[in-house]
């Protein structure tokens, strides 16, 4: 009787799992303040790979380019990368000193990533701003990633209950109705209201045009995903699809009385 009924559990256990929504993979560069001044000139930038909401973390091999764009330059960070740990897996960082002012957009090509339960890879190109010393121009600017999203608003000073809004582009071209997947980097403050709430999902427009209102403060993250015009193959050597993701931080800050 008891070996029934604890087949029986397992059997409920694996349908529930089945029907309950998939929490999402984001690619994750975060730094460690949202702008640079004069008295804070340096800052730790993360590379991470991980389901933000949950707080579950996955392995990141060191990625294949990370770099910053600034000032119409583009500067690669990749050998200059120390390993580190993001929820107790492996991850990368540098402490970046910013020297003069701008828009400094930091990103991320990681490695394409074998995913044995969506039978695809996940490759995730990752991008965030951050303003040094006043400089407020520059944030709207395609950096010619493979695919992107480009900030519509301008994507630091703002405030939780702000609109972000982004253009989701793949070789340089608006993508027509993108799904969008939207996460806050909870850090073990909220549990879901319902199972569909981790995840919030987004179709763009005919331009490729999102809109998302953030309703806490914190670090928000923009996953536009699309299949890529190419395959690899997986470790049975069978030819697979890869699922790319154009992924933008922006950090919404808390209102002041």
């Amino acid at each position: 009787m008891k070996a029934r009924f604890f087949a029986l559990l397992a059997t409920v256990a694996c349908i529930l799992g089945l029907t309950l929504p998939a929490s999402a993979h984001f690619g994750m560069v975060i730094p460690s303040t949202d702008f640079a001044t004069m008295k804070q000139k340096t800052a730790t930038i993360t590379y991470s790979f991980s389901h933000p909401f949950a707080g579950d973390g996955m392995e990141l091999v060191r990625p294949e380019k990370a770099g910053v764009f600034v000032n119409g330059k583009m500067y690669d960070l990749t050998q200059k990368l120390e390993a580190t740990k993001v929820m107790k897996h492996g991850a990368w960082s540098i402490d970046y000193t910013f020297k003069r002012p701008g828009v400094y957009s930091f990103f991320m090509q990681p490695k394409p990533y074998w995913e044995p339960a969506e039978d695809c890879f996940i490759q995730h190109y990752t991008k965030v701003c951050v303003p040094a010393f006043g400089a407020d121009t520059g944030w709207d600017e395609p950096l010619g990633l493979k695919t992107e999203i480009v900030p519509l608003l301008r994507p630091f000073g703002n405030m939780a209950g702000n609109t972000f809004v982004g253009q989701v582009i793949v070789d340089g071209k608006p993508v027509p109705n993108a799904e969008v997947e939207v996460e806050l980097y909870n850090k073990g403050r909220f549990s879901p209201a319902t199972p569909f709430s981790e995840t919030q999902v987004i179709i763009a427009d005919q331009n490729g045009v999102f809109h998302f209102t953030c309703p806490q403060p914190g670090w928000w993250g923009f996953a536009a995903l699309t299949e890529a015009d190419f395959t690899l193959p997986a470790p049975d050597g069978k030819k697979k699809s890869v699922e790319l993701g154009a992924v933008f931080w922006t950090y919404m800050h808390a209102w002041k009385k």
